[in-house]
């Protein structure tokens, strides 16, 4: 075959971050119930934990690789694993893994947990200002919520599980808000639902 007969294949794929957004909108909007006190316990997260906040982020970060979109890949993929880990560690805590894994928990191996994601939430959150101001705002408020969620799980404190509740709520609304705005923006074709522009520092 000469390399004239070569052909090049494109395969257009649509942008998943909408999808990506309304899971992170709906796992965020049910957990906040429990920590704003309005539901009790976390038995009914956890399907949510996994299949909105875990799986459907991470179909999202797997169709960002297609886009050859670094940053809306790894964010997706990084918080649907953390979805991934938090309903798995709800579950030991609820004895679905039998009553010697519950026993042998330690709380505050979450709150190491938590940091780690805090750090990786912070350099997210720098990259996110060259996207637009409504997911950088997403992450700020991500940023507060694993830090709060942090010092709560180190130490039990009022004020910080408060905080954390409020941001996750903030949190959904906002990703709500993101998710329709990249459908209608894009269905439209015109700017139905602003979302702000990039901060332009870092570009």
């Amino acid at each position: 075959m000469s390399t004239s007969d070569v052909q090049k294949v494109k395969i257009t794929v649509a942008d998943p971050s909408a999808l990506g957004l309304f899971g992170l909108a709906m796992v965020t909007f049910v957990a906040s119930s429990q920590k704003l006190g309005i539901t009790t316990g976390v038995a009914f997260i956890i399907p949510w934990a996994i299949f909105l906040g875990a799986i459907l982020q991470l179909i999202a970060s797997l169709y960002d690789f297609k886009h050859n979109n670094i940053f809306g890949a790894t964010a997706f993929g990084g918080y649907a694993f953390f979805w991934f880990g938090v309903a798995a560690s709800w579950l030991i805590k609820l004895g679905a893994f039998g009553p010697a894994l519950a026993a042998n928990a330690d709380p505050k191996q979450l709150a190491f947990a938590f940091c780690g994601y805090l750090i990786f939430s912070l350099f997210m959150t720098i990259g996110s200002m060259e996207t637009n101001k409504v997911l950088f705002s997403i992450f700020l408020f991500i940023d507060v919520l694993l830090l709060t969620l942090a010092i709560d799980t180190f130490s039990p404190n009022h004020t910080a599980h408060t905080i954390a509740a409020w941001s996750e709520l903030l949190i959904s609304l906002l990703s709500f808000y993101g998710s329709a705005a990249v459908v209608l923006n894009q269905h439209f074709g015109r700017i139905f639902l602003p979302v702000g522009k990039p901060f332009g520092i870092f570009k």
